[in-house]
């Protein structure tokens, strides 16, 4: 893996006729060249993704400004990279040679909540803890819950097709986005979707562009189904276990016992000692961080009785596979906090070191097969995996972590990056639940889909982007892979 790491633009004449055109066409400040900016709007939060420095960086306020950036890149043949908050982990908003980088961060608008359809229609950049908050004012839920709900947003999450904690029962994105706004790279404006309870008119184009990466056309506004607020009764379960392998088991058992539960994530001891060091949350009296592998935490919201039951069979569970120390949490605080460090997981890790992030999905009773050869990779590469994950649904995020300056340590790294998702498809799995293929995952993307359907892909960006200008190398593989 090679990453460009210069920040400086290019001083050729016709770059800086090229600039000067483009900062003309918008209002101050919105077109930025200044060297900082230009490093900060390279890439996204993948380690070791490759990009180079864009040309510019248009901050866009308005569809209006997306159409006249994509307008201005297609006239000249320069490319266009969309970029939301720029959270993502796949290197799927790093720019790439020749290009601007469009930032939506500034389309912060909730521009409708409507109670009486339950739906509500906002700008790409709002963020998805905002907009949860906002719809929460009139008796809504906004579902979909990525780990960076407080920094991802909306139109970046509509573009990775994102996941999130209660994703096991209340499903991702997709399953929420009722229309778009989307600038296509001929920078016309088509609005797809409805805002009907049913809509079936024509073929999916809504569903085609959620999760397409910005690779078909740039997302600006989204409309999005919205349930009620209450009703849910949150209780959370929590087990101690002794090795991944048993809080594995544990999970393919409540899948078998037919149990949905809202939420069922995996900690592992690398991330809990993390936390624990950067935030002090503090374990239960009597929980020695020392003596736990693996801590799963369950959350069930059915109301009553039903919660209940559900709540005892989970904690029954896992006793039986060996979790220790099996509690319940009713109090909202407790259960926040315990999900809490859950969330902290990652920015902590960050902390120890670069960290390389799977996404990988397997069925649910292959997590115990997949977790431990997820270990066998850790040993035989000699690399640190910590483990977190939305297991109630398969999607594990092994997490690998290796120095900067080691180039021994991240070429195993590499090696066992690559290992665990030859595992992972082995096991009939996917090498992406929910942050996109972006650049880090195109060979195994190729792997998965297989040629056909890789051409597939290649046909529907022909028709709709036949240029190549907008995201150009990402989410599938154009072109045969070469080693970099």
């Amino acid at each position: 893996m090679t990453t460009s790491v210069s920040t400086e633009r290019s001083t050729d004449p016709s770059a800086t006729d090229l600039v000067s055109a483009l900062t003309r066409l918008f209002a101050a400040g919105q077109a930025a060249t200044d060297a900082p900016t230009l490093a900060t709007h390279s890439h996204d939060d993948a380690e070791w993704a490759a990009y180079e420095p864009p040309i510019a960086v248009v901050f866009a306020e308005s569809t209006g400004d997306v159409v006249t950036a994509v307008r201005f890149a297609a006239d000249r043949g320069i490319r266009v990279v969309p970029r939301g908050a720029g959270t993502g982990l796949s290197g799927g908003a790093n720019s790439v040679a020749n290009c601007i980088v469009v930032s939506l961060e500034r389309m912060s608008a909730i521009l409708e909540v409507d109670t009486d359809e339950r739906l509500a229609v906002a700008q790409a950049g709002v963020i998805n803890d905002t907009l949860r908050a906002e719809v929460a004012k009139s008796g809504l839920w906004y579902p979909p819950d990525p780990a960076s709900s407080a920094i991802s947003s909306i139109g970046g999450n509509a573009a990775t097709n994102a996941g999130g904690i209660c994703c096991v029962k209340y499903g991702v994105t997709r399953d929420y986005v009722l229309g778009l706004t989307v600038v296509l790279a001929d920078a016309s404006v088509v609005r797809l979707g409805h805002r009907t309870a049913k809509g079936v008119t024509g073929y999916d184009l809504t569903g085609l562009m959620v999760g397409s990466e910005g690779t078909l056309g740039i997302i600006t506004e989204v409309t999005v189904r919205l349930l009620p607020l209450a009703g849910r009764e949150e209780r959370a379960v929590i087990g101690y276990f002794p090795s991944l392998v048993a809080a594995g088991d544990a999970v393919a058992a409540v899948s078998r016992a037919g149990i949905v539960p809202a939420a069922l994530e995996l900690i592992d001891s690398t991330c809990i000692a993390a936390v624990e060091a950067w935030q002090g949350l503090g374990l239960p009296d009597g929980v020695d961080p020392a003596q736990v592998n693996t801590l799963l935490l369950a959350k069930v919201d059915e109301r009553g009785e039903a919660g209940d039951e559900s709540a005892d069979e989970i904690a029954a569970i896992f006793a039986a596979a060996g979790g220790s120390r099996v509690e319940r949490a009713t109090e909202k605080a407790d259960v926040d906090r315990l999900f809490l460090t859950r969330r902290l997981a990652y920015p902590a890790l960050e902390r120890l070191g670069p960290v390389l992030t799977e996404d990988i999905c397997v069925p649910r009773g292959q997590v115990p097969e997949m977790l431990a050869r997820i270990q066998a990779s850790a040993a035989s590469h000699d690399v640190v995996i910590a483990n977190i994950a939305h297991a109630g649904d398969g999607n594990l995020h092994p997490l690998i972590i290796a120095p900067e300056d080691d180039p021994a340590a991240k070429e195993r790294a590499r090696i066992a990056f690559e290992e665990i998702i030859a595992n992972c498809l082995a096991l009939g799995g996917t090498v992406s639940g929910e942050h996109g293929v972006g650049l880090l995952k195109l060979p195994g993307a190729a792997t998965e889909l297989g040629p056909r359907v890789v051409d597939l892909h290649r046909s529907i960006k022909a028709a709709l982007d036949p240029a190549g200008t907008l995201n150009p190398g990402k989410a599938f593989p154009a072109a045969p892979l070469t080693r970099t």
